[in-house]
């Protein structure tokens, strides 16, 4: 759908590689009818967990009320609003995610048949999964698990907050994913999606061989413009972010064995500028490629 552009929010995922965030909202005295989330749209999937208080969420013009230890889900590109609903305190958690998140299930059927459907936008799951069947609530103890996981965040944080919400989707999809949908629609809502896999395949074998936009698109035979809208339909990022991200994943590599020097590792994955690699490495990883060398170095790596 299209969604006025002055709505938009550019929500800040703190790491490309891992791109999820938590946001802790708390209200301490709300009227009823306060705005406690105010109307935005952004691309990324989000869950809100009610801690405490009544708030109605609006969802594209759709109503649900929320009470404490609920659960909301919002598609990606869907308005949404917040409003209390009576006088005190009002908290809630919200998990956001981009569906690049899950992009090295790209290529397991398992995931290609629940988990994308929802991923890529061909259905959605019921926004309170609880009031449709009530068995959803012994799924929700995930949630629960990643949210303390991303705000405490202790060592490897990343990796247990990404596999208990993939774990949470999946079993989400269990109950909710149409039968007619596993295994039929998804090559006509995709067409071309297995020209799609050999290119990302290629590229994720030689992340720091040079290929343009047009380059890629002629692999899968479509005009830049399409190349670009469906690639990052089925990725959930554009093609440049992709290459970036892979391309600043070899170059951890590279730090860790601690052969090369810096500008050389900047120079084989394609940046020939270091001050540019030391930037787009930080935004990567979350430090500079100097930071990671003497962490590898105080680790044994």
């Amino acid at each position: 759908m299209s969604n006025p552009k002055e709505l938009h929010e550019n929500t800040r995922l703190d790491y490309k590689a891992y791109p999820f965030q938590l946001f802790r909202n708390e209200v301490y005295q709300a009227a009823a009818k306060d705005c406690v989330l105010y109307l935005h749209w952004h691309e990324h999937a989000e869950i809100i967990l009610m801690r405490e208080g009544r708030a109605v969420f609006h969802i594209d013009s759709a109503p649900h009320t929320l009470i404490a230890g609920e659960i909301l889900m919002i598609p990606g590109g869907s308005l949404h609003v917040g409003y209390a609903l009576d006088e005190g305190a009002v908290r809630f958690d919200c998990v956001v995610l981009n569906p690049s998140l899950f992009n090295d299930y790209m290529h397991d059927p398992v995931h290609a048949q629940y988990v994308a459907p929802f991923l890529e936008g061909r259905v959605r799951f019921p926004a309170k999964p609880a009031d449709i069947d009530p068995a959803c609530r012994d799924a929700y103890a995930l949630v629960h698990e990643v949210i303390e996981e991303l705000a405490h965040r202790p060592p490897a944080f990343q990796l247990i907050a990404k596999s208990k919400l993939h774990a949470f989707f999946a079993l989400m999809a269990r109950t909710f994913l149409p039968d007619q949908l596993a295994g039929k629609a998804e090559e006509a809502y995709f067409p071309g999606r297995e020209l799609f896999k050999q290119l990302i395949r290629r590229i994720e074998a030689r992340p720091c061989d040079r290929m343009s936009v047009e380059e890629a698109a002629a692999q899968v035979g479509l005009s830049p413009f399409h190349f670009c809208k469906m690639f990052k339909r089925l990725t959930g990022r554009t093609y440049v972010d992709y290459v970036n991200l892979l391309r600043m994943n070899e170059a951890q590599r590279l730090l860790r064995e601690q052969r090369w020097t810096i500008t050389e590792i900047a120079s084989h994955v394609g940046c020939g500028n270091p001050n540019y690699f030391t930037k787009l490495y930080k935004q990567y990883k979350g430090m500079t490629p100097s930071q990671a060398r003497s962490e590898a170095a105080r680790n044994g790596r």
